[in-house]
């Protein structure tokens, strides 16, 4: 596959740059592989689609703000800083992005907050706009975790183009979010409501949880267009006994496991056995999937609206099939579907 294979035109105005009044009356498209249906539907109606003992898998990641501004030393100018990860929890050091990048060097202080409550040096430069920072403060773990957080604001992707809003906090969040560390969030989760999530468990699904940190590789560029030479960033995931016995329970009853979302869909396929089941695993994956690709785990799968040429449009067609995902996603423009991280949903079964 190359990469022009996945650009296609998308006006402007169908990019989310709000969630849905409510979590679960998001649209609906539901593509039927088999018999090559698609269906519009609102995504409360997603359970008609399952049965007693089938099982969804949800990335259980907890987004953290990890976006803040900050000022240079000497000269005031106003950097953006985008926390990436926590290297060294003792020294307080953090791997970041920068913007603009050309203007921070190795030693310069940056300041951050009324008062510089909080100040970090530059000790190293990892790539073109990543470098690492020491935070200086006075104070213990939790004091200078609260602090750090309290400065950050919800980090929505840059193509959500206007300021972040007091109710971004709880709405670019999972209501089954429990472990932080993920710097964007696992979209297609973001459609459950609780009430939702209450009405699956009476019919009797059983719902598995994995843990997949979310890095920015997922908005990634990718600037080769022969998609085998391209490497995605390393994320950490977990896939926890229970999972495990949850979804291997299901294969082996051949009910439905539904991977709600990309990251779910990697993280399932980054630990199988050569009998096609599930492992426990705790590490890091840098699984890139894009068409051929034989699914081992996942047998249907949720996802939202992919922007062009991005490495989650690709994941997506790998598992719908190229040509029935993009019959679909031209379809979903001519009926003005919402794209992006606060747009609609699809169900591929």
């Amino acid at each position: 596959m190359k990469l022009s294979q996945y650009k296609y035109n998308l006006p402007e105005e169908l990019i989310a740059h709000y969630p849905s009044d409510n979590r679960d009356e998001s649209r609906l498209m539901v593509l039927d592989r088999q018999k090559g249906t698609i269906e519009h539907k609102e995504f409360k109606e997603i359970i008609n689609y399952f049965h007693e003992n089938d099982v969804m898998v949800f990335n259980n990641t907890k987004v953290f703000p990890a976006r803040l501004y900050g000022n240079k030393e000497k000269t005031g100018a106003e950097i953006e800083v985008f926390l990436l990860r926590e290297l060294n929890k003792e020294q307080r050091l953090w791997d970041v992005l920068v913007d603009p990048a050309r203007k921070i060097r190795i030693g310069n202080k940056l300041y951050f907050g009324d008062n510089d409550i909080l100040v970090a040096e530059v000790i190293d430069n990892t790539t073109s706009r990543g470098r690492t920072l020491r935070f200086l403060f006075d104070g213990n773990y939790d004091e200078f975790k609260q602090t750090l957080y309290g400065l950050g604001e919800t980090p929505l992707p840059k193509f959500i183009k206007r300021d972040v809003q007091p109710e971004d906090k709880e709405r670019y969040q999972t209501i089954f979010a429990k472990h932080e560390g993920a710097v964007a969030a696992p979209t297609a989760g973001l459609h459950f409501s609780r009430e939702l999530l209450k009405r699956l468990e009476i019919k009797g699904l059983h719902f598995g949880e994995i843990t997949l940190h979310v890095g920015l590789g997922n908005f990634r560029t990718v600037d080769v267009e022969d998609l085998t030479k391209h490497k995605m960033d390393s994320e950490r995931i977990i896939i926890p006994d229970k999972a495990v016995e949850i979804v291997n329970g299901a294969k082996e009853e051949h009910k439905q496991v539904c991977a709600v979302g990309t990251t779910v869909l990697r993280t399932l396929e980054s630990s199988v056995s050569t009998q096609g089941f599930l492992k426990p695993f705790d590490g890091w994956t840098n699984k890139f999937i894009f068409p051929p690709y034989e699914f081992s785990v996942p047998t249907s799968m949720i996802s939202n609206f992919h922007l062009p040429l991005s490495t989650l449009l690709m994941t997506v067609s790998a598992f719908a099939g190229y040509d029935f995902l993009f019959e679909a996603y031209n379809l979903a423009i001519k009926e003005k579907y919402r794209f992006g991280t606060y747009g609609d949903a699809m169900l591929i079964l």
